[in-house]
Formats: structure tokens, C-alpha cells, sequence
């Protein structure tokens, strides 16, 4: 850990005299990325606050999750075709996933976890998540960690709004899985948040092919823009509150019109990005 690197990417915050702190996060890591460098490390733990999209150590939140999980499995009505069964169930053998543990959720959330099983194929593991590990760090070191969202939201946010659009994005996503293009895809998003590579992520839109079709923009915009700004306004007030706050979320939560920076901007903050040496 003393010998850890700055990775990822890391805003200042400032307002009434005090200074917070936005953090851009990777769900899958490597290994020797898990521990925060000097400068994320001083910037969390000078912070009273440290606020996660999920604190996955609050056994609250972990039974909520349960307890979503097995509620979503109960109500998924509408069986999947045949022909998208067996593609699904051939990638989670390709995975060593076993099917069966899977096969009762709606398909995008089978889709997240055959990703996940994918990613260790390329060194990558959830097990090293940032957020979690900083979880850990925080805990230990008597932080206040708080969940900027709940597990009932961000389940809801994972899944299409309706069969048809489902179906449609089932089968884009699996034609890029079976390609291995979201294996490529996934080691070019490590890539660039190990190096920090604002520049390469800000284009994320222009090289990702996750908005090719009507289906996958409107995910996109599900999963990142229509959370930001719960996320802001959450940030926001226990800043307002008299806290620093140190606010680690994932990486594409930060970029764009609609990116943390940008809302925290709108909110009166003066925003600073904190570049790390090569």
C-alpha cells in the first residue's frame, strides 16, 4: 500500500470554505490497483464524509440488496425466448458460471453477471472493485460512509423498462459478447482508468458502440445521466451540512454535460481537477 499509485480520477470541490472531493472509481480492478495512491489517500482521509454509491459493508443495505434480488426474481414474468436462453447459458458456460444461478433474473441482470465472470479471464476482478476496497479503508479508519443511492434504485436502473426493449437490447448485447467486443471494451476502460486517461474517457460515447442503437442510448442515459443528479444533490448536502465529503463513484459518473464535476459546478462549488504524475 505505501508503494500504491494515484489512479483513476480526482476532482476538488470547494465551497463555504470548505474543500470535498470527487472521485472517478472502476467495479473491476487489478490487483496491484486496489490501493488509493498518496493523493487519493490524503484527500479521503482528510475528508469526515466518505459517500459511495453503495456501502456494501452496511448490513442494511446488503439485506435490502437480498431481499431486491429475490423480489426481482419472483416477479420476472415474462420468460425469455428459447434461442436468447441458450446464447445466455452457452456465454455463462464459456465463464464457468453456472447457469442455474443465474437463470431466474431479467436478462440484462444475467448479462452484468456473466460480464463480471468474463472479466477475470483478463485479470480483472469485482473482488478489487474501488469502491469496495475503499469501503474497507473508510470503515477502518472510523469515517462516517454513507450510500449516495439505495440497492432498490440502482437494481431498478439496470433493467429495461419494458419486454420488447429488453429483447432488443438482449440482442445487441449478446452479439457483442459473442463477438468478444465487450471483453475488448472492458480492458480499454482498465486501461484508461489506470492512467488516468480523462481524455480517452471523455470520448467514451465516440468509441464505446454501447449507443448504436435507440435501446442502448436510452440505457446509457438510465444508467448514467438520470442518476447524476441524485447523486449531486446527495453530495451536495452533506457538504452543506458543515462536512467535507470524499465522493467516490464510478468513473463515467464524471464526464460529460451532465457529469458530477459539471452539476457540482452548477451548484456554486468551484471544481478542480487534481491531475497525477505519469
Amino acid at each position: 500500500m505505501s508503494h500504491a499509485k494515484d489512479r483513476g480520477f480526482l476532482w476538488r470541490i470547494s465551497k463555504d470554505g470548505r474543500d470535498s472531493y470527487l472521485y472517478g472509481t472502476i467495479h473491476v480492478a487489478r490487483f496491484e490497483w486496489m490501493f488509493p495512491g498518496p493523493r487519493v489517500k490524503q484527500a479521503m482521509m482528510g475528508s469526515e464524509v466518505l459517500a459511495l454509491e453503495l456501502d456494501m459493508m452496511d448490513p442494511d443495505i446488503r439485506q435490502r440488496m437480498a431481499q431486491s434480488m429475490s423480489t426481482i426474481a419472483r416477479a420476472f414474468s415474462h420468460a425469455l425466448p428459447p434461442a436468447l436462453t441458450a446464447r445466455l447459458r452457452k456465454q455463462a458456460d464459456a465463464s464457468c458460471l453456472p447457469y442455474d444461478s443465474i437463470a431466474a433474473y431479467p436478462g440484462e441482470l444475467q448479462l452484468i453477471s456473466i460480464t463480471l465472470m468474463k472479466a477475470r479471464m483478463d485479470g480483472l476482478e469485482s473482488a478489487y472493485a474501488i469502491d469496495a476496497v475503499l469501503a474497507g479503508l473508510g470503515h477502518a479508519a472510523k469515517k462516517q460512509v454513507i450510500s449516495l443511492e439505495t440497492p432498490e434504485s440502482q437494481l431498478a436502473t439496470l433493467q429495461q423498462d419494458d419486454a420488447h426493449a429488453s429483447m432488443r437490447y438482449l440482442e445487441t448485447s449478446l452479439e457483442e459478447m459473442e463477438s468478444g467486443k465487450d471483453r475488448e471494451q472492458l480492458r480499454h476502460i482498465a486501461r484508461i482508468w489506470a492512467e488516468s486517461d480523462d481524455a480517452d474517457l471523455a470520448r467514451y460515447p465516440e468509441w464505446c458502440e454501447c449507443m448504436d442503437t435507440p435501446e442502448q442510448r436510452k440505457f446509457m442515459h438510465k444508467l448514467l445521466e438520470e442518476r447524476n443528479p441524485v447523486l449531486a444533490e446527495r453530495i451536495d448536502a452533506q457538504h452543506l451540512s458543515g462536512k467535507r465529503v470524499f465522493a467516490a463513484v464510478g468513473s463515467l459518473h464524471m464526464f460529460g454535460d451532465g457529469g458530477l464535476p459539471t452539476l457540482m459546478s452548477q451548484r456554486g462549488y468551484r471544481v478542480e481537477q487534481i491531475r497525477f504524475p505519469p
